[in-house]
């Protein structure tokens, strides 16, 4: 008989579930509209939610799980992304809260106003088998096709509890701001599970610019954790706008550089953590960059070196799964990571990474936002040119030259160093190679 494990952690149906604009929702209230939500869902196994409202999204994900459904995550929703799906999974229906063009799929538009479910008869929370396949997350794809990777609910659980039990969320109870997508694996796990799992109520928006994570901040009560990327940390904190007192912040998505975890810590007067994972793998570790460069894993999870691979295992993650990045295993449960393979750079006889360049040239002062990138094409005497995308508008190229030089080997300059007004960077603050790869196609002359 399959082992079951209840839907929330929570003990008080009572308590604060989430926040929206028009005030707090309790538990009791959110399982009433699971169970309003779950009747009118379309037939079939799987269910590709596109909500872009937090609750909204929790509970369709809500709704599914108790209905046997499997929630389709993909971290791009486009037309060539639904039409994979479509092929995949032919039942799929899909659960919108806006503008979506949902092509042929049996469509649900998740209702202005739920039908009454009279919460005060709620009484106990479901219970979800935990062999049953509660998400399939994708793969970002910018390095080829999207591939799914199915998530069991009972290892969900047990990766939401980890995180929570690594940033102290179940002794101290936080509210979540999160910049970054529910669909995302990052945004899934440190929003909608911390909020399932980790004694953490969410705020129901997705705020992207400044201006509208300060509004979200003021809109939860104390203590708060801001859930963001390098990406949105860095120009919230350019943008010189007052901030509400934050007591915890979290990134990932994308290498975050000493300089800027400094800059924010001193910004917010609040530690600033790093979460190191993958979809594939689900989150692994964490560590505070203004502390020690090392990484912790999480409770119950195992890296295992084999040649050149790292592999996790243990814990909440599905089975062992190879890593694509350089680790170095220390003593203790602990590891330094030094960037990723697929980041390898080898000019006559040198190597580096492209993590450890950007990580260089973001760490010049006056740098806003940069990255180097190795183009698919090489030069027709054959050498590799590393080339680099940088937004600083108070430099020149002389100038940031100058200042790249004494950190880098003088063969891994840039050449060409491209000034553009923005990077590329997509929702969760990633830069896509293809995206990379037309810009340099569009900026960059091959004479």
């Amino acid at each position: 008989m399959s082992q079951h494990l209840p839907l929330l952690g929570h003990a008080d149906l009572d308590a604060v579930f989430a926040y929206r604009p028009d005030g707090p929702v309790s538990v009791r209230a959110f399982l009433a509209d699971v169970q309003a939500l779950a009747a009118l869902l379309p037939a079939g196994q799987h269910l590709l939610n596109v909500c872009q409202d937090r609750y909204r999204f929790t509970v369709g994900f809500a709704a599914g799980l108790i209905s046997g459904k499997t929630s389709l995550q993909p971290s791009s929703q486009s037309a060539e992304t639904l039409h994979q799906i479509r092929q995949d999974c032919p039942d799929v229906g899909c659960l919108c809260d806006g503008e979506f063009a949902s092509q042929d799929l049996p469509r649900l538009d998740y209702p202005a106003s739920l039908p009454a479910v009279d919460a005060a008869k709620i009484t106990e929370i479901p219970r979800i088998p935990v062999d049953h396949v509660a998400a399939r997350l994708f793969t970002s794809g910018s390095t080829g096709r999207p591939q799914p990777h199915d998530k069991h609910w009972g290892k969900l659980v047990a990766n939401g509890r980890a995180e929570a039990e690594r940033l102290s969320l179940l002794a101290t109870r936080h509210s979540i701001v999160g910049t970054v997508p529910a669909q995302h694996s990052y945004g899934f796990e440190s929003t909608v599970l911390l909020a399932l799992h980790g004694n953490a109520p969410f705020w129901s928006g997705k705020p992207f610019y400044p201006q509208d994570i300060v509004a979200a901040l003021e809109a939860v009560p104390a203590p708060r954790l801001l859930v963001s990327t390098p990406f949105h940390l860095s120009a919230l904190i350019q943008s010189g706008l007052a901030l509400p007192a934050i007591d915890q912040l979290l990134s990932a998505t994308a290498p975050l550089s000493a300089k800027l975890a400094g800059e924010v810590e001193a910004a917010c007067n609040a530690p600033l953590f790093e979460i190191y994972g993958s979809t594939e793998s689900s989150q692994l570790a964490s560590r505070r960059a203004t502390t020690d460069p090392v990484w912790q894993l999480l409770d119950g999870v195992r890296l295992e070196q084999e040649e050149d691979i790292t592999f996790a295992v243990g814990g909440h993650v599905e089975g062992r799964v190879g890593l694509s990045d350089i680790i170095e295993l220390l003593p203790d449960s602990r590891f330094l990571l030094h960037g990723r393979q697929a980041d390898l750079v080898n000019i006559a006889g040198k190597r580096t990474s492209l993590a450890y360049l950007n990580h260089q040239i973001m760490a010049v002062d006056g740098v806003v936002d940069a990255a180097f990138f190795l183009p698919d094409d090489e030069s027709a005497d054959g050498i590799t040119r590393l080339c680099a995308f940088v937004v600083a508008p108070t430099l020149n190229s002389r100038a940031l030259l100058a200042a790249l030089r004494p950190r880098v080997d003088a063969i891994f300059l840039p050449r060409p160093l491209v000034f553009v007004d923005a990077l590329p960077r997509n929702t969760t603050g990633k830069l896509p190679r293809n995206e990379l790869q037309a810009l340099y196609a569009a900026r960059v002359s091959h004479d």
